[in-house]
């Protein structure tokens, strides 16, 4: 077979300007490898971009998806510590290995800048791909767990170090708070989650056991229940998800010496109403960080960890690789309905 299928942004007014195009599966370089797709996890970010409302540059008609794992097909003359059928995944970032981000890694990452990941084959540099380990994990859960996970391992792990016995506050029932969730749990922490539905919030402490749960319809100062729920200490770490909108009552929510991990920007308000971020900030004693994805060694510790501990990666709901069916896993997204992540399958 030498050609494969792509999914491409021809317009970026909306999410049903994905379209499919038929292109020749790429050449493998000496230093390279050709991977198979096999699932493929769609983000919000995914949405930002077929909408225009992306903050980064982005390529013109991109291949959208940032987020894969598959297996390898094809491995360079000069490739070593890969064979064929190996499953493997990718960071975000290609050029984003190790330590901090920096200027010289720029935004240079798939489904923007780059090339995505919703097409049958991709090849890429082998010193960025990550072997994955033997276990019970599908192609779908390890896509599912690429830049959530990698993002959630730096907030916990890239600056204010998670500890046991502290207490996590996660925004939503999206992919990235849903990860949180696990992790933390899985390092000993307590956890509460936030939303605007009964039903999701039932549903998250039935699978997932979150220890609190909070619906900001009915505690429309929900900064308050958490510090009653913290008897007054506040939460150590904070995943901020909803951006300006919520990031006054994430500062009020927040345990002195803590930090908020800025992750999302889903909501806004009127520039009058901006929270004096620098003097809640400062009278908290706390650190405000924006979180970018994770480096490659970051999702590589991720990997270990969800493998010694067999965690299951919160899947929502799995669609095909079509047009109509990856327009309709965007719509879910921006619905707002799913918890956890939502996945294309080529399996």
């Amino acid at each position: 077979m030498s050609s494969h299928t792509v999914f491409r942004f021809t317009a970026r007014n909306g999410v049903d300007n994905i379209q499919a195009f038929k292109e020749p599966i790429p050449t493998v370089g000496q230093y390279e490898i050709l991977i198979k797709v096999r699932s493929v996890a769609l983000n919000q970010r995914d949405v930002h971009i077929a909408t225009d409302t992306y903050p980064l540059p982005v390529k013109e008609g991109v291949i959208s998806g940032s987020d894969m794992a598959g297996e390898v097909a094809q491995v360079g003359d000069l490739v070593k510590g890969f064979s064929i059928g190996d499953p493997v995944l990718a960071p975000l970032n290609p050029t984003f290995l190790y330590g901090q981000l920096l200027p010289e890694h720029g935004s240079d990452t798939f489904g923007a800048l780059r090339d995505g990941m919703l097409r049958e084959y991709v090849v890429l540099p082998a010193h960025c791909i990550i072997k994955l380990p033997k276990s019970s994990h599908s192609f779908t859960q390890w896509a599912a767990l690429v830049q959530s996970r990698a993002t959630m391992w730096n907030a916990f792990y890239g600056n204010t170090v998670l500890k046991p016995g502290d207490t996590v506050l996660a925004l939503g029932t999206g992919g990235v708070s849903m990860i949180a969730l696990i992790l933390a749990k899985a390092a000993g922490a307590t956890t509460i989650i936030t939303s605007s539905s009964d039903r999701k919030l039932e549903l998250v402490k039935s699978r997932f056991g979150v220890d609190y749960t909070i619906n900001y319809n009915t505690h429309p100062n929900w900064a308050s229940e958490v510090q009653r729920i913290t008897n007054g200490q506040g939460a150590n770490h904070i995943i901020e998800t909803s951006g300006v909108g919520t990031i006054g009552q994430s500062l009020e929510s927040v345990a002195r010496g803590g930090i908020v991990s800025v992750i999302g920007f889903m909501t806004t308000i009127p520039q009058e109403e901006m929270p004096n971020v620098a003097m809640l900030s400062l009278t908290k004693g706390c650190a405000v960080r924006g979180v970018q994805g994770g480096s490659k060694q970051q999702l590589e510790e991720a990997v270990r960890f969800v493998r010694s501990r067999e965690l299951v990666m919160p899947v929502d709901k799995v669609f095909s690789f079509s047009r109509d069916d990856i327009v309709a896993g965007l719509k879910y997204i921006q619905s707002g309905k799913h918890i956890g992540k939502v996945c294309i399958n080529l399996e």
